[in-house]
């Protein structure tokens, strides 16, 4: 707003959309979560922003947020026998399809294919839609639920999805991938075999330690009795002749040879 003073002071404000979910900052317009734990899909916020002049002028626009719970445990994998690239180009209508058949939200969180790495998308002829329902309060429906409308509506789905092909489709219920273990998993995983690698590193010094220990007293004592011998066949300057008295510190004639 280029006027200046209050008619030119513009306050911003969610005027419609689920605002128990999103907040604005007044001020600058900003939109932030307020509490989206466990939900998921497309969010339409109606934003309103207002000078505040006399005559209090409003203009008001939509905005959509959307939510990604690709990590969540609810989701399910619909495979179509279509080319990823043809299925790429109508995910909107294929979610559409979904959501007039099933009566719920649906957000498609990922489309991809088995192939991929090693054909080229336009030869892959099968192709995994990974989707996330949602109710009309945002709460993820659980996966057996979905599963069990897929197949109860499957003919239905799979009559809609010819007409956006323009071709006959077979839609069946794939395996979710695996849950990617969590950050605090794995570090815990690694402190762990860190810590058991350290245990078992200080096992081994301990024994070693041990063993060498033995292993010196037990040698030791046979230098000791080596050392022993030897001195016995030795002159002992310090040795007692039969009397008591001390023996000679000289050497015999013979040694002086």
């Amino acid at each position: 707003d280029p006027d200046s003073g209050d008619n030119g002071l513009l306050l911003y404000s969610l005027v419609r959309g689920q605002t128990d979910e999103f907040d604005i900052n007044k001020n600058t317009g900003q939109i932030f979560t307020v509490s989206v734990a466990g939900k998921a899909g497309t969010f339409h916020l109606e934003v309103q922003a207002a000078d505040q002049g006399t005559r209090g002028l409003t203009a008001r626009t939509t905005v959509s947020v959307t939510v990604d719970s690709s990590s969540s445990s609810n989701i399910v994998v619909l495979v179509l026998n279509q080319k990823i690239n043809v299925v790429e180009r109508n995910s909107a209508e294929i979610q559409r399809v979904l959501e007039e058949k099933l009566g719920w939200n649906v957000y498609i969180v990922d489309v991809y294919s088995k192939e991929t790495e090693r054909q080229a998308k336009s030869n892959t002829d099968e192709t995994q839609v990974k989707i996330i329902v949602f109710d009309e309060a945002h709460q993820e429906v659980p996966a057996e639920d979905v599963k069990r409308k897929l197949r109860e509506q499957k003919g239905a789905i799979e009559v809609e999805l010819e007409k956006v092909f323009s071709a006959s489709v077979s839609a069946a219920i794939g395996e979710a991938p695996a849950a990617a273990a969590s950050p605090e998993l794995v570090a815990a995983v690694v402190l762990g075999v860190l810590l058991a690698g350290t245990f078992v590193a200080f096992l081994a010094y301990v024994l070693l330690g041990l063993r060498r220990k033995r292993y010196r007293g037990k040698h030791g004592k046979r230098d000791l009795v080596k050392k022993v011998e030897i001195m016995e066949g030795i002159d002992n300057p310090w040795a007692v002749d039969k009397n008591g008295s001390l023996k000679s510190l000289e050497k015999p004639e013979h040694m002086n040879n």
